[in-house]
Parts: C-alpha cells; structure tokens; sequence
C-alpha cells in the first residue's frame, strides 16, 4: 500500500524537464491520475478518427528523465507519447488520448501496421538495456497499473493489447524488457498474462530447424498477434518474434530458442485467449 507523503515531501520537488513549447496550450489531462501536464508539440491525428483500443509500453532507455522528457517535449524530434511515467510515481501528460502520438515506429500487430492510429503509447521512465537496466520502483509500476486501469475502462481495451513496443517491433526493440513486471499489472486486472511453464530439459526449436514443428510455432505466434511469416524455417526473424515473446511472457530465460517451456506458456495463452473469447460471447 502506497503511503502519503510525509512531511519532509511536502514541497515536491519540481518535474526534471522543461516546461514544453511557449506556444503550447496545456490542456486538460484525460486521466485522473495525471500529475503534470507538458503538451508536446509532435503529434497528429489519428488515422480515420480511430478511437484507442491499444495500450503500448516503452522504456525511455535514456541516462535520465530529464533528456527523455525534454526529447517527448522538443519540436523536430519527432517522437512523443502520451504519457510519461517517472520513477517517484508521477504521471505526466504530454500529448491527448484522442491525438496519434508518435511513440511505435515501424511496427505490426494482429494485421494492423498504423500502430500509432490504435494506441495509446506509455513511456516509462528507465535507462534500459543500453544503460544499465535497472529494476523499476514498486511506486512507478503502481502508477503504471493505475494509470493502464483507468485508460483500459474508459477505452474498453481488452486484455491482449496490452503490450510492449518489443511485441509490435520485434526487429528493433527490446523495451519495456524482461525485467519489467508484466505479471504484477495482470495480477491487477491490466493485460494477458498465464504462469509461465517451468524450463526443463528437452527437445528445442533454434535457427536453423525446419518442418512442420517450426511452422505450428510461427502459426500459434501469428495467432497470438505477432507479425511473422510462416515459412517453416527458423529463421532470424522467427528468433526476434520468440525473443520478444520471452521478454514479455517467459523473462525467466530469454535467448531465442522455442524451449519447452517457451511453448507451452504460448499454448496456455492462446487457449485462455480462446476460452475468455468464448466467455465474452456468451
């Protein structure tokens, strides 16, 4: 349970990034749990009024929140999001949900490319891979968790688009990575989530195997979401499809290589995925 501040937080210390462009008109923030609002110059509009049906989740993977906020907040940078989540908890608001915000890039999901258009993009703040990787405050996943909850009611988002940009852009991006606690958000009721099989020893798919077996795999992925051909060849790109699947589904090992483990834990997703599509349809 998150405690109130005592008395040696009552002067808040200020928000580490500048406050946005001059011209920019702050607006009123879309969740209840915004404690700043930095409107951010770099959006447009959603493709086809597209209402968000999406939650995407990124690392800033920058030193400091300070060049992470200032780069979402600069003109000519062309990236943004629409919400900056830092360290102590606090939420910034730096583009409205009902704007595209520029945060997934090149990427794919469920046969859809314009991830932007579906989204709303989350960046948590965290240097990342690139430097250092450290674990995430328990007060800045509990602000993710409550900010996530709010969007999936007021959108309707369904539990399996909740996902990392390492889902949607498998080739390029590895954030918000194997350490992020996608287990505690579902225990939440935000996002997919089984318990991941246990490793053991046994037979594997890795780069390299062909046949049938290797297709199931890219099918059962494909089902799932991710954009992957099936060729029945495992091939570079099917081992960045089942990397970014570990990363998000099976962290406890995350190499590449389809284990045992890897494809239950994939099996046990796509049956509950069946059985709460079912459910829903009743």
């Amino acid at each position: 349970m998150l405690q109130g501040p005592s008395s040696s937080d009552s002067k808040r210390r200020p928000l580490p990034i500048p406050k946005g462009i001059p011209d920019m008109q702050p607006f009123i923030p879309d969740s209840s749990v915004v404690s700043d609002v930095v409107p951010s110059p770099n959006y447009g509009e959603r493709a086809n009024d597209r209402a968000p049906d999406m939650i995407l989740l990124h690392y800033t993977g920058m030193p400091d929140a300070e060049g992470a906020l200032a780069r979402l907040c600069t003109a000519g940078t062309d990236v943004s999001a629409h919400y900056v989540v830092l360290e102590d908890g606090r939420v910034v608001q730096c583009v409205q949900e009902a704007k595209r915000a520029w945060h997934a890039g090149a990427s794919f999901w469920a046969g859809e490319e314009d991830i932007n258009s579906c989204s709303v993009g989350i960046e948590i703040v965290n240097r990342g891979h690139d430097w250092g990787y450290p674990d995430f405050p328990s007060r800045q996943i509990a602000a993710v968790i409550a900010l996530c909850r709010g969007i999936t009611l007021r959108r309707n988002i369904v539990a399996q688009r909740v996902l990392g940009h390492s889902d949607v852009a498998p080739a390029r991006k590895q954030d918000p990575g194997e350490k992020f606690p996608w287990h505690s958000l579902a225990n939440s009721g935000v996002g997919h989530w089984v318990f991941p099989a246990p490793i053991v020893p046994g037979e594997v798919l890795k780069s390299g195997a062909t046949g049938d077996d290797v297709r199931d795999l890219q099918q059962a992925l494909q089902r799932y979401g991710y954009g992957i051909e099936t060729s029945g060849k495992y091939d570079a790109a099917t081992a960045e499809v089942v990397t970014a699947f570990q990363r998000h589904f099976r962290p406890a090992k995350v190499d590449g290589i389809a284990d045992r483990s890897t494809l239950q834990t994939l099996r046990a997703l796509l049956a509950a995925l069946l059985a709460e599509t079912q459910l829903a349809s009743q």
